[in-house]
């Protein structure tokens, strides 16, 4: 995520991906829905935190959540306090740990009951990068742990796939979003999209079991993960 704007994300988002608006309410359910993070006053990690959405919708449907919420931008972790109305101190909020870090620095090993991660690995280069970050997602995970990931993916081969790239600038300018605002949030460059079958390999390299399609708008997928024994 882009930290050029911060306080425009989320709208910017909203206009090039269709469904975003229920993205974080639907990434939040599933975990609650899991048997580690669904237990009272379970452990999530919000990798990426951003401007804070997924952090918002675990606070209003699980409020017994123990939150660590990371993101490498201070100007994003800064956003997302404001949003929820809260400072980095523990007093202030002592559901939500904040942290400025990535989560490769994160020292938690099998620390959390399920894991957050909206539009984060399309920013990482596949040059171990992105083992990299999915290794460490697992690794914060406790056995049994699930992780909710949601990604710009490449896509397969298809005969209609022009078309589809056709639709989603179609769709951006219907909704009134320009090439720069596109670039503002991350989602038309400095990305590295993969398809499925890297993010199958990797996955499993990461300890992660196979990715079970949660959600897909255009070129935009979410997949459901478990930590594997």
């Amino acid at each position: 995520m882009s930290a050029s704007s911060p306080g425009s994300y989320d709208l910017i988002v909203q206009q090039l991906v269709p469904g975003y608006a229920s993205l974080a309410r639907l990434s939040v359910a599933l975990l609650a829905a899991s048997a580690a993070a669904g237990r009272p006053g379970a452990s999530v990690l919000v990798a990426g935190c951003g401007t804070g959405a997924e952090l918002l919708e675990a606070r209003a449907q699980r409020p017994d959540w123990q939150l660590t919420a990371i993101d490498p931008s201070a100007a994003m972790l800064t956003a997302a306090q404001q949003r929820l109305g809260q400072t980095a101190t523990a007093e202030a909020s002592p559901a939500i740990r904040w942290q400025q870090s990535t989560v490769e620095a994160l020292d938690a090993e099998a620390a959390f009951d399920g894991a957050l991660s909206v539009l984060v690995l399309q920013s990482l280069a596949d040059d171990g990068s992105k083992l990299a970050f999915l290794t460490a997602l697992a690794r914060s995970l406790r056995p049994g742990g699930q992780l909710v990931l949601v990604d710009l993916m490449a896509p397969e081969r298809s005969p209609l796939q022009q078309q589809v790239d056709a639709a989603w600038i179609g769709f951006q300018a219907a909704s009134g979003v320009n090439a720069a605002e596109a670039a503002v949030a991350g989602l038309t460059q400095g990305i590295h999209p993969i398809g499925s079958s890297r993010l199958a390999a990797l996955v499993e390299a990461a300890g992660l079991s196979d990715p079970a399609p949660i959600f897909q708008a255009l070129n935009v997928q979410g997949f459901l993960l478990q930590k594997l024994p």
